[in-house]
């Protein structure tokens, strides 16, 4: 990645023309051959930009350009479209270039997947007495996140969602039905456990008879303690 901080101007034609007068600003490019030109502000947004697959080429300066104080014109062109960035430099204040290498990608803390994780772990939070018998239940419409026994020996299915919503209800409820057409497990009542749950949502599994759990993924993780809150 190139950083280059610059007092520059910026024609922009395309879908629309759009001009940036001179001022400083940071114009980044990035190796896959996007061009972003960010100001001081406007939070993550680039006040332009250009996507990849691009074209950077160096321009002669014309000698009016010269006369206005123009040192460079970069030229940042679309390869699959019109869309074009006429970038003039007046000066470069400061600039660096750095491979970044193969990035990992975000890895989301939180998911589905990692309450799912830690619910099997600490399957007392269903209640005491309670023992994981399975994760990814399997049923004939896809698998339910928990399989667990209650202190009574009860079968309990677990929907584990980030944010419980109406079809999330909606999907355990289909689980319930086919597994309590299963002789060695009926009856089977449901969880539905979430970080947060809809006000809809609730009320219709309190209706059908499926119990409500609001995860506390940072007390789970072991990153919150409860006992630290003042409220």
């Amino acid at each position: 990645m190139r950083v280059v901080f610059a007092e520059c101007s910026v024609d922009y034609s395309g879908r629309l023309d759009a001009y940036l007068p001179k001022a400083p600003r940071l114009i980044m490019m990035k190796a896959d051959g996007s061009v972003l030109v960010h100001s001081d502000g406007g939070s993550y947004k680039p006040l332009n930009w250009m996507s990849a697959p691009c074209t950077f080429t160096e321009a002669e300066v014309q000698p009016d350009e010269a006369e206005a104080g123009v040192t460079a014109v970069w030229l940042v062109a679309n390869a699959k479209t019109n869309d074009a960035l006429n970038i003039k430099i007046y000066e470069i204040i400061d600039e660096m270039e750095q491979p970044l290498g193969q990035d990992p990608g975000l890895v989301k803390d939180g998911v589905e997947a990692h309450l799912q994780e830690l619910l099997a772990e600490q399957v007392n939070l269903l209640g005491p007495g309670s023992r994981l018998v399975r994760r990814e239940f399997p049923t004939a419409i896809g698998p339910v996140d928990l399989m667990v026994k209650d202190a009574d020996g009860q079968h309990v299915a677990i929907e584990v969602k980030r944010r419980g919503e109406i079809d999330g209800v909606e999907q355990l409820s289909r689980y319930l039905e086919l597994l309590n057409r299963d002789p060695l497990l009926a009856p089977v009542t449901g969880v539905f456990a979430a970080q947060e749950i809809k006000p809809q949502a609730r009320v219709l599994a309190e209706d059908r008879g499926i119990r409500c759990l609001v995860l506390d993924y940072g007390a789970m993780k072991g990153t919150d303690n409860v006992d630290d809150r003042l409220f």
